[in-house]
């Protein structure tokens, strides 16, 4: 691809900025020689403004969210991609979020502009879980974990009753539960159905993939290695 088209796929700035940050010097490989429109040096050795270039196509971000942030471009108020660079709004590829978490959910969530790995990701076949850790409003009663565990549950204005589903209560009013689907609001309407309300919500993993190292607000470019624990 040639310089300036990876540049602006990059979201660094529109093709003719790119040809201008060029002429100016402002792109340079390791060594520090300005390039030339036609250049042709691998990804990882190019510097723009003095700085790496961001990560190419195929990334996969995992972020931190915190709660108040819409997972969208064009709401009001804040969004998720608020938290990364404004480049990252124009990268070509678009740089997607693998589902979705709703304003008042924090934790683990995926970016990518890869669209095989998102559709993998979220295929059923994938059968990838999504780990929530719970703080209720009033304690549990105790048969929570076999209801949502029957495969036979109902959520309101639902044909179709929902997936098995394991609660590891933790005490009274906290639990960690495990989903392997993403219906509308889905742990809130869980627990509204057996009488309990969800004061706090946080997604602690996806699959195998937790948020170590990665505080709120933050996020990380994933290694092989660690895209891989999403399907462990």
């Amino acid at each position: 691809m040639r310089l300036v088209k990876l540049l602006a796929n990059l979201g660094y700035g529109s093709r003719k900025e790119m040809q201008l940050a060029i002429r100016n010097g402002w792109v340079t490989d390791k060594a520090g020689n300005a390039l030339k429109v036609d250049s042709r040096v691998d990804h990882e050795d190019l510097l723009f403004d003095d700085e790496p270039l961001d990560p190419a196509q195929g990334v996969v971000l995992l972020m931190n969210k915190p709660l108040g942030y819409t997972c969208s471009t064009k709401d009001q108020g804040r969004l998720v991609y608020d938290l990364l660079p404004d480049r990252f709004r124009m990268r070509k590829p678009v740089l997607s979020t693998i589902g979705r978490l709703d304003k008042e959910t924090s934790g683990a969530l995926l970016f990518t502009d890869d669209g095989t790995f998102l559709h993998k990701v979220i295929s059923p076949k994938s059968n990838v879980p999504k780990i929530y850790d719970v703080v209720l409003d009033r304690p549990l009663k105790g048969d929570e974990a076999g209801i949502f565990a029957s495969g036979e549950m109902m959520l309101e204005s639902e044909e179709k009753p929902l997936k098995p589903a394991l609660l590891d209560i933790v005490d009274e009013t906290h639990a960690r539960l495990t989903l392997h689907e993403g219906r509308y609001h889905q742990v809130r309407r869980m627990f509204a159905s057996v009488g309990n309300h969800v004061n706090e919500l946080k997604r602690s993993a996806i699959g195998g993939l937790g948020l170590d190292c990665v505080e709120e607000g933050s996020w990380q470019v994933l290694s092989d290695a660690r895209k891989a624990q999403i399907f462990n």
